[in-house]
């Protein structure tokens, strides 16, 4: 074969490799792009979108205390500007650079006991890090599951699942539109992270690492502790708050959403009269159901936050957006959190 030929070959096998690359990894003009583009797999952060596997400098990642959505299987994926990093922060979300990209895929299986079969994957929703802030958009994925497309205005899905006790259940599903969006993930009225948080990611079992530890090994965060970068969770205390804080404190805090309330249910927070204890509410109601406190302790029949979690009517209900139906197991460890505190909301010893 002559020089030249193997030059033209040499520089074919180039542009192909190279077109492979781009086919596998994020695609930043889409991404910074001034609007969303039609599909989720025009940003190419999947090499297998259906299969879920992330596409090069796309890296899945996972909650301890992940957030209830009717039960759904979530995948969470983050992708960074080749070398670009969050900045640590003790508070909030991590500050994130621009053109990062936050993913959190939403998916029931068929059978609830068994939750690697038989997946319908229903929405995949991104946080794109923009100049300006956060955008968020919902791609919803078509029965066939074979592609995900935009939708701006919301729109509900029916549902049919077993669930882990064995038993059949029947919800619609909601996707929310952009404006709902903001029912969750503000802070002083502009969209952010809720789930990359000192606080969230620092939660780990015993033997394994916690995200915090794994982002910052991998170069994802810096200014993250060398120490300190792991909660394991112990006892029923620890566990409800932990659940009230990724469930609630994004819209229970001082500059939340629903900062009227009064309520400030994040897991620092040291106040037990701020997280409930003996608190009254801000403006009765059937929310209210003529209970005297948000939490009594010893009481959890006696205590609006449970009686609100148990229920399903859409003007008591909480939270009352990102729900169908009630978070069965949620609703247990707080109903013991209430029942096993003494009157200063501290654990009773045994």
């Amino acid at each position: 074969m002559r020089a030249s030929t193997l030059l033209v070959v040499a520089a074919v096998l180039t542009l192909v490799g190279a077109a492979a690359a781009r086919e596998t990894r994020p695609e930043l003009s889409v991404i910074l792009a001034e609007r969303p583009a039609p599909t989720l797999a025009a940003y190419r952060l999947f090499t297998d979108a259906r299969a879920q596997s992330p596409a090069a400098g796309v890296t899945a990642y996972d909650l301890a205390e992940p957030l209830f959505s009717d039960g759904a299987i979530k995948r969470r994926f983050v992708f960074l500007p080749p070398g670009a990093h969050a900045q640590y922060r003790d508070e909030g979300a991590f500050d994130f650079p621009v053109g990062t990209v936050l993913v959190k895929t939403f998916a029931f299986p068929a059978d609830q006991r068994a939750p690697a079969e038989n997946i319908r994957v229903i929405e995949t929703r991104l946080l794109v890090r923009k100049k300006d802030g956060w955008r968020a958009d919902a791609y919803v994925w078509s029965a066939a599951g074979d592609e995900a497309r935009l939708l701006v205005a919301g729109g509900e899905v029916q549902i049919a699942t077993i669930n882990a006790r064995g038993a059949a259940q029947r919800f619609t599903y909601a996707i929310p539109n952009r404006n709902q969006c903001k029912g969750c993930h503000a802070i002083d009225g502009e969209i952010t992270p809720i789930g990359p948080s000192a606080g969230h990611m620092k939660l780990a079992n015993a033997t394994a690492p916690s995200t915090l530890e794994l982002w910052r090994d991998a170069g994802l965060v810096k200014g993250a502790p060398g120490e300190n970068a792991r909660t394991v969770l112990t006892g029923t205390d620890a566990r409800a708050r932990a659940y009230l804080d990724i469930n609630c404190a994004h819209c229970h805090n001082p500059r939340g959403p629903a900062n009227t309330s009064g309520l400030d249910l994040r897991a620092d927070q040291s106040d037990p009269h701020l997280w409930g204890l003996r608190k009254r509410p801000i403006a009765a109601g059937r929310g209210a159901a003529d209970l005297a406190f948000a939490i009594e302790p010893g009481h959890p029949d006696r205590s609006i936050l449970l009686h609100r979690m148990e229920s399903n009517d859409p003007g008591v209900m909480m939270p009352e957006l990102g729900r169908s139906i009630v978070d069965e197991d949620g609703v247990a460890l707080v109903r013991r959190w209430i029942s096993e505190m003494d009157a200063d909301g501290r654990p009773r010893q045994n």
